[in-house]
């Protein structure tokens, strides 16, 4: 399941990218980046498009956290991505993006542990440098905690690099992939049937 998400969370990057102006959805980091350059340039119209997904991002975290529901944080998610895949056109890329990164919020704030280990979907320093701590930790799950954390920033690469290609090819459908892939993690986390 983290492996779908960070796969996800790549993907969500490089169709924002591509298609709305160079702003990313999930990595808010980014958008810091660009923020800070544009404020400091004057260009408050290209800062305000980096300032708007983080916005929307700690809103998604908040309603996540406080709702402590993983399962329909999930398909908040899914709602949100569908609404920008159907609406993308019709709507300001300023308000598309920022509902692809609530709803990418919804889901990395509700889905932050995979086995024992602390990770993030939506970016791959954190994840690089919990391998790197897991790779010289002395318990016995250490090797398998590195190569944990190293799989999920290979998924989030794959991600962006099928997202890259897909976007190219079906630019707003495109969006059926992440949507598929959280939906695969909804299913997976459905509750037993009684029997």
């Amino acid at each position: 399941m983290a492996s779908l998400l960070s796969m996800s969370g790549g993907f969500l990057d490089a169709f924002t990218w591509l298609s709305l102006g160079g702003v990313f959805a999930s990595s808010q980091t980014g958008n810091v980046v660009f923020l800070g350059i544009d404020a400091i340039s004057g260009q408050w119209q290209q800062a305000a498009r980096h300032l708007l997904p983080l916005v929307a991002f700690l809103l998604g975290a908040l309603v996540a956290i406080r709702v402590k529901a993983p399962l329909l944080c999930l398909t908040g998610e899914i709602v949100c991505l569908f609404a920008v895949m159907l609406l993308i056109h019709r709507v300001p890329d300023m308000v598309a993006i920022p509902g692809i990164s609530f709803g990418a919020a919804l889901q990395s704030a509700s889905f932050r542990q995979v086995e024992r280990w602390k990770y993030l979907s939506v970016t791959v320093t954190g994840n690089m440098l919990r391998a790197i701590d897991q790779s010289v930790a002395s318990d016995r799950d250490a090797a398998r905690g590195t190569a944990v954390m190293f799989l999920l920033c290979l998924m989030f690469l794959s991600g962006a690099a099928i997202g890259t290609c897909v976007t190219k090819w079906l630019h707003a459908l495109s969006l059926i992939l992440p949507i598929a892939s959280s939906a695969c993690v909804l299913w997976l986390c459905r509750p037993p049937r009684r029997s």
